[in-house]
């Protein structure tokens, strides 16, 4: 019952925040009536319900027959998903506070991968979020997660810093310290080297990926660091869980 109920508070969920990453960077209210993009209907309660709304209109505006984009529903299942791994792994309040993790980062990773973009407002609450709840979730102290988050923040502001000064130029937006400063609040100091380690990993993964489907230069590609941090944090929860189950045995 708690991995289907995750599942539809993600539904629900991704939703939201799938409205939240088209809107916001245009400039539009987040929190005003949905309406088609196309004709401007204002849509009711039962055009807005996650996923069957969509399959049962088969993906089009009622009014105009527009298509509905396929955004919507790829974050409403994306957001479920986050839910139902969380709690499958993880029954209990870890469980939820991992899928609250993984729901406050999903509009982070979305908006860097679109717009390279890491609103300050949406790091504020992950943080927040994290110093005031995460402890249960992977039995960090409330010290821990301070480190963490200081600590975080730090290395990767050193990192931009020692780039902008050995290239003369940015390597790293402002987002990403704020970022992995935020995501310390979450894991605490001991997961986040992990962490760092993983969203390297696929950022080089993904940049070497990209620079043999284009002709840009490796070094003037832009890495939207923040979908890899993002994921590997959310990815560090079950591993760093499995690693000091192993050290204690």
């Amino acid at each position: 019952m708690g991995v289907l109920f995750a599942g539809v508070t993600g539904l629900v969920l991704g939703s939201f925040v799938a409205t939240l990453v088209l809107r916001w960077p245009a400039g539009r209210s987040v929190f005003g009536r949905s309406q088609c993009d196309r004709c401007g209907r204002t849509l009711g309660a039962s055009d807005l319900v996650p996923l069957l709304s969509a399959a049962v209109s088969r993906g089009r505006c009622r009014t105009c027959q527009a298509p509905i984009d396929h955004f919507h529903w790829q974050v409403e299942l994306g957001s479920a998903a986050i839910g139902v791994i969380a709690l499958a792994l993880l029954p209990g309040t870890a469980g939820w506070l991992w899928a609250l993790l993984g729901w406050l980062l999903l509009p982070l990773a979305l908006l860097d991968a679109r717009h390279f973009w890491l609103p300050d407002r949406l790091n504020a609450l992950l943080a927040v979020a994290g110093v005031l709840f995460a402890g249960p979730m992977l039995g960090t102290s409330l010290l821990d997660r301070w480190i963490g988050a200081l600590a975080g923040g730090a290395v990767l502001a050193l990192v931009a810093r020692a780039y902008r000064r050995a290239r003369g130029a940015e390597g790293m937006g402002g987002g990403d310290p704020k970022l992995v400063a935020a995501i310390g609040a979450w894991l605490g100091w001991q997961a986040l080297p992990l962490m760092l380690l993983l969203a390297s990993f696929g950022g080089i993964v993904w940049a070497l990926i990209a620079q043999r489907k284009g002709d840009q230069p490796l070094g003037q590609r832009r890495v939207p660091f923040g979908v890899f941090a993002c994921t590997a944090a959310f990815a560090a929860v079950p591993l760093w869980s499995l690693w000091v189950q192993f050290q204690l045995r």
